[in-house]
Parts: structure tokens; sequence; C-alpha cells
């Protein structure tokens, strides 16, 4: 069973930087990436990187968060720098797989920054 597993959430003054990671196993994944949250708000794409290695971000977000993978321990890190107050949401790891059409979710990390 696919299974993804977030860490690095926290609070954070503004300014600061957080580091994400998700642990994806169960499966040979197609892409994996990030969403966030807003309250009473759908979830958003932040970041996202494919098998082949290619990215894609929320242009508004491009400059400030990075996303990167580590094969072989099955893993993906969101680098976040320069936090603002807006950027307070729950995160969320993100997969699709190989011959299937299913979205998977992570349970979702809350990040909040202060002003």
């Amino acid at each position: 069973q696919v299974q993804l597993v977030e860490s690095g959430g926290g609070s954070v003054q503004a300014g600061g930087s957080l580091r994400l990671s998700c642990r994806a196993s169960g499966s040979r994944f197609r892409v994996l990436g990030w969403y966030r949250q807003f309250p009473g708000k759908q979830r958003d794409l932040v970041a996202s990187i494919s098998r082949d290695g290619n990215t894609a971000y929320a242009d508004y977000l491009k400059a400030r968060f990075s996303i990167s993978r580590d094969d072989h321990q099955n893993t993906i890190y969101l680098q976040m720098d320069s936090l603002k107050p807006e950027d307070t949401a729950v995160y969320y790891c993100h997969a699709l797989v190989y011959g299937r059409s299913t979205d998977y979710w992570g349970q979702g990390t809350q990040v909040t920054v202060s002003s």
C-alpha cells in the first residue's frame, strides 16, 4: 500500500526557513510533490518533481521554495526560505503512481509563520 509520511513542519518567524520531508513507500512513483491548503480553501500545488527529474512550481513561490528528491530513500524535500506569514498553511505530500489514476496524500503537516 502506498504511504506518504511527512515531517519537518512547525513554527518559524517571518524570514526564517523550514525543510519538509516526505518519505514515500509502496510503489514506483511517477510524480511526487507538495501541495498546501489554507483554511476554507482548496489544496494548491506548491512544487512537484517527476521520475525524470522535471520540476514544476507555483510561479509566485519559485524564488523561495525548492523541491528535491532522494531516489534511493524514496524521499522528497521542500526547502522553504524567506517565509512569510501568508505561507501559513497545512502542507501535504502528494503522489501519482504508474498505471493508476488515484491521487495519494500524506496526512499533512502544519507550517505556521509569525510576523
